[in-house]
């Protein structure tokens, strides 16, 4: 039996199901969500692992937005916990504050700089560039040298596979430098974690009469067994094209968890190794999630070339091959992409839900216009079991 659907959705993280969602319950469209993993979330995907500690099986995930319509739009979905997510790097074996600020100077060099002295310090070892093109030349042209040495250079050849003298500007230009005591990570207005952690989030979310989940399966395949007006991809965009103008480059990620007979690890969420061991940082959950627990869960991460795909290589030499598949993907009618994988752009969490809800926007008026012009109604498709 053929079953029919408004929109067929790949991928259930959170650029495809903030679409299902919106499109179920903002424009009664039918929607059949699928995925090749066995859940829902992404790589946001969390669970409780042997011991009943929360983790996170894919990776860190931190919520941080200054967007009060992203944070009210989730807010539908999770309660929260309030977390400010503070990093550490282990450097000539101090654990020292990142981003750079103040007490990272001064602890590392054993100064006792004021705000304004560590301004003087920074600006008398910058080395200066006009317009930076690279990941190195933002680093020097900010801390200078030896700073540049001893926290960028490794820990950016580990998780990149290159130097950052080959990578973009726009990689560093991610990480600030402070002159003050603040050791946050991120300064965004909202900074939480959902309470009950990601994965109830998700649920919460796809728990619509109009939302089909089709999990474990592919999409060419259930391509064959529906019928729907309109696709939305948030896959990688050269796979949806077959490779047609080669393999865009990405960076996976290889994890190792393990529970530990203790109850703390270490002091923060994260400790990253910019020069020692394979792996570029450790994550301990309980930090992140509020959990209280008699013993702990951290994981282990290391970048490597192949696997899933987590991050765009930002080269200009990539940026020119998905320019060739962007021109393809704007040819097609009636298939939409979005998402990290899809655009091919390191996005933050909340910049991909606000690109799906902008892409919301715009499919519903364009939705509206047609069902105006040819009076159609819509009916919720027929449930497909869940895979």
């Amino acid at each position: 039996m053929n079953y029919s659907f408004d929109y067929l959705i790949v991928g259930a993280g959170f650029a495809g199901s903030v679409l299902a969602e919106r499109l179920a319950a903002g424009s009664n469209k039918s929607v059949l969500l699928c995925d090749r993993r066995d859940h829902v979330g992404g790589n946001a995907y969390d669970h409780p692992d042997a011991a009943g500690i929360l983790v996170h099986k894919y990776g860190p995930h931190i919520f941080h937005t200054n967007s009060r319509d992203i944070f009210n739009y989730l807010s539908r979905f999770t309660a929260w916990r309030e977390y400010e997510h503070r990093v550490l790097a282990c450097v000539e074996g101090k654990l020292l504050p990142i981003p750079i600020n103040l007490d990272t100077i001064n602890r590392l060099y054993g100064l006792e700089l004021t705000e304004n002295e560590v301004e003087q310090f920074l600006a008398a070892r910058a080395i200066a560039c006009a317009s930076p093109r690279t990941s190195e030349q933002v680093v020097l042209s900010r801390v200078g040298r030896d700073l540049y040495e001893k926290f960028f250079r490794n820990y950016t050849r580990k998780q990149w596979g290159v130097d950052p003298s080959q990578l973009d500007a726009q990689v560093a230009a991610r990480i600030p430098v402070r002159t003050n005591r603040d050791d946050r990570y991120f300064t965004d207005s909202f900074q939480f974690m959902p309470k009950h952690g990601f994965t109830r989030l998700f649920e919460n979310m796809l728990d619509h009469k109009n939302i089909t989940l089709a999990l474990g399966a592919d999409y060419r395949e259930l391509r064959k067994e529906v019928s729907f007006e309109k696709l939305i991809y948030t896959g990688p965009v050269d796979e949806f094209f077959e490779y047609r103008y080669g393999k865009l480059p990405y960076r996976s990620l290889r994890f190792e968890h393990e529970t530990l007979n203790k109850e703390w690890h270490q002091p923060v969420a994260v400790v990253n190794y910019p020069n020692d061991f394979d792996y570029t940082r450790v994550t301990e959950f309980k930090h992140l999630t509020g959990q209280n627990h008699s013993r702990t869960s951290v994981v282990y991460e290391f970048p490597q070339t192949t696997g899933d795909p987590y991050y765009p290589v930002p080269q200009p030499a990539n940026a020119a091959i998905y320019g060739k598949y962007r021109e393809l993907a704007q040819q097609r009618q009636n298939v939409h992409f979005v998402g990290r994988l899809a655009t091919y752009r390191y996005y933050n969490m909340d910049q991909v839900i606000g690109q799906a809800l902008t892409t919301y926007r715009k499919l519903s008026q364009e939705d509206f216009r047609r069902d105006q012009s040819t009076n159609r109604e819509h009916h919720p498709a027929r449930s497909l079991q869940r895979v």
